[in-house]
């Protein structure tokens, strides 16, 4: 048809009143929202939906995260007003970066579908008004590998969804939130590459559901919990964070929080409730351990899908008013825990420890916890009790929480260390994690504290593919030559706490742990002790360095 019988044609239409209207876009559906919270997104879902987003606004961007084991691209998303074109770009720029992932273990899928709401929210709605503030990333499908073996044979305890959901580990077998000190995932490496050294968020949210007690409350969640973390930011989470997002979350959401934990003894509730633990192979303890403020949400399993998404959202909103109306002082916050960190490395003081291990301690406020009368399902012999929830409610009050990890062994905080190995796997994995590492362009003689192992012992049970060991031994001082070449590590950088947690010999998370240092300490030929090849300093001595180019 020609243009002006095309116009005859409409005014025809008109005139019989038959042009239909102009329908807007419909609001883009998540996957669990499009089947009344029956499945879950996959990964080409969740594609899908952010590709929609950038279609509609020019809020988002999208980097790529890193790529999985399999091969897929994780996408990051960039949302701002505007989003910044890079980190650099946000050198005069007040706003503060602050980042939520999910789906880490992809059989715990409500971070992920929530992830992906928030992200709607921000761009179309802008509804929670953040971003005059705040830039936000948002990885909401971590292990895309793990995502796609959807199966209803996974996670049977779990109350939904009812298609099924995928599996905990990457397409190597690896649980990637025990990846935060030997980053040898390509996913945990890409987002410690991507994310943490490429836009230094000073708030890190990880989303999972958990598999433990029972209790009413289906929202818990907790922060960083390692001891070597900066204790004024333990502090903030503790005593601001935690009852700030407690009242929000209940006044706007009506949804009762609990501290993330499990009951010390199921049979005797009363007696304290514990959190995972504090090592930093976990993801919100290694966030915590770079002197930044992290959370782990754990969903509560045996409520339904729809009630864990909405938990999940809830408490993703609830955090970024509180990082929107605090973010002063939460940057303040964070860089003078930087500030101390570096400061402490310039001059330790003798009482300047590493923790090597620890014992737990109740924080000063204590938890209520709405459960139930239990029942231990068996004979309740073995190293873990099952239990099960009666139908008696029981409200356990003032419970301790036990949250805190007190030093009982140490060792002392060194100036520095020395690395007289040339070992790339171990130089390398120092500067993944963004570790400043120097080398020696003119040797020098001074007192050095010496360990020797007198016993390396390997797990007899494999944990992320690794026998991790232990080692036993002896310190003293001793003046010793180092040549050109000699690896330097000092300890006045941010990131010094990971340094010592890494390097540490009797590291509880370190390189001797994970194998790294086997090659030197192993008694492979007689058993005599081995001298470890990291030495550290405590004077003021003046070393000629040259920086190693970080990866």
């Amino acid at each position: 048809m020609r243009n002006g019988g095309w116009i005859r044609g409409a005014v025809a239409a008109i005139a019989l009143g038959c042009v239909q209207p102009v329908v807007a876009d419909p609001t883009p559906a998540t996957r669990a929202e499009a089947t009344a919270f029956a499945a879950t997104s996959r990964y080409a879902d969740v594609m899908s939906f952010i590709r929609e987003l950038q279609r509609r606004s020019d809020l988002v961007r999208v980097e790529t995260l890193g790529r999985s084991a399999d091969g897929r691209d994780i996408p990051l998303l960039v949302i701002g007003d505007p989003p910044p074109p890079s980190p650099a770009a946000l050198a005069r720029d007040a706003r503060a970066v602050v980042y939520f992932q999910a789906n880490i273990h992809a059989g715990e899928v409500e971070g992920k579908e929530a992830a992906l709401q928030l992200a709607r929210s921000l761009v179309l709605d802008r509804s929670p008004d953040v971003l005059d503030r705040l830039v936000v990333l948002i990885a909401p499908i971590f292990n895309p590998d793990g995502n796609d073996k959807i199966s209803t044979a996974n996670r049977p305890r779990q109350n939904g969804p009812a298609e099924g959901v995928g599996v905990r580990f990457n397409g190597r077998n690896q649980d990637l939130n025990r990846d935060g000190m030997k980053l040898e995932s390509p996913e945990v490496a890409g987002m410690v590459r991507n994310v943490l050294n490429r836009w230094d968020p000073v708030f890190f949210f990880d989303a999972h559901t958990h598999n433990g007690s029972y209790h009413e409350e289906p929202v818990t969640w907790v922060w960083g919990l390692n001891p070597m973390g900066d204790p004024a930011l333990f502090e903030y989470m503790e005593r601001t964070a935690w009852p700030a997002i407690e009242k929000r979350m209940r006044r706007s959401f009506d949804t009762l929080t609990i501290p993330h934990g499990d009951f010390l003894d199921p049979e005797a509730p009363e007696l304290g409730w514990i959190p995972l633990g504090p090592e930093p192979r976990y993801l919100s303890n290694y966030v915590g351990l770079r002197n930044r403020l992290a959370v782990l949400d754990e969903q509560y399993p045996y409520v339904d899908f729809a009630t864990r998404v909405r938990g999940s959202y809830h408490l993703m909103v609830s955090f970024l008013g509180l990082l929107h109306d605090q973010r002063d002082r939460i940057v303040a916050l964070v860089e003078a825990a930087d500030r101390r960190t570096i400061e402490r490395g310039l001059n330790p003081a003798p009482d300047d420890v590493f923790i090597v291990d620890h014992e737990r301690a109740a924080l000063k406020r204590p938890v209520t916890i709405h459960g139930y009368e239990m029942q231990v399902e068996g004979d309740g012999k073995g190293p873990y009790k099952r239990v099960r929830p009666t139908d008696v409610k029981k409200t356990y009050v003032d419970v301790p929480y036990l949250a805190k990890y007190v030093p009982k062994t140490t060792a002392r905080l060194p100036r520095g260390y020395l690395l007289t190995v040339n070992d790339a796997p171990v130089i390398d994995k120092l500067r993944q994690h963004g570790i400043v590492v120097e080398r020696l362009v003119e040797p020098v003689r001074m007192p050095v504290d010496v360990f020797t192992a007198d016993q390396l012992t390997g797990s007899v049970r494999s944990l992320q593919g690794h026998y991790p060991s232990t080692v036993e031994g002896r310190s003293k001082i001793e003046v010793r030559e180092f040549p050109v070449g000699t690896y330097v590590v000092r300890t006045a950088q941010s990131l010094a706490n990971v340094a010592a947690y890494l390097l540490e010999p009797q590291s509880a998370d370190g390189l001797v742990f994970w194998n790294y240092f086997d090659l030197y300490l192993a008694f492979q030929w007689w058993p005599e002790p081995k001298e470890y090849p990291v030495y550290k300093w405590y004077d003021p001595t003046a070393l000629a360095t040259e920086t190693v180019a970080p990866l």
